[in-house]
């Protein structure tokens, strides 16, 4: 996993953690990336697979350039009104976001 920006660890604490106890193979291929504060580019590179992810600041335009389906919603904990994302697709620039989970069972 590549991870982009040093404030992306504040975002999605714990995903080391995850990544190790998860391995690379249930990791999900490719890169998501999104808009945050300031219009700053984030992304994480090969994501784990079914795992919910709460951003801890702004985040919008999600862009969806891994090889599965990911979902973001307008709430922590993977609550509140859905996008799916196929591979390859992206959320509007304003769509704002809260949560995250990669390629959902």
């Amino acid at each position: 996993m590549r991870v982009y920006r040093r404030p992306l660890a504040a975002v999605l604490g714990g995903l080391a953690l995850a990544l190790t106890a998860t391995g690379s193979a249930l990791a999900v291929d490719g890169t998501f990336t999104w808009t945050g504060p300031e219009g700053k580019a984030y992304g994480i590179r090969n994501p784990p697979d079914n795992k919910c992810f709460d951003m801890a600041q702004e985040a919008r335009g999600a862009r969806n350039a891994t090889k599965k389906t990911l979902v973001v919603y307008t709430k922590k904990r993977c609550k509140g009104t859905a996008t799916r994302l196929a591979p390859g697709k992206s959320a509007s620039g304003g769509a704002r976001f809260a949560s995250v989970i990669f390629n959902p069972r």
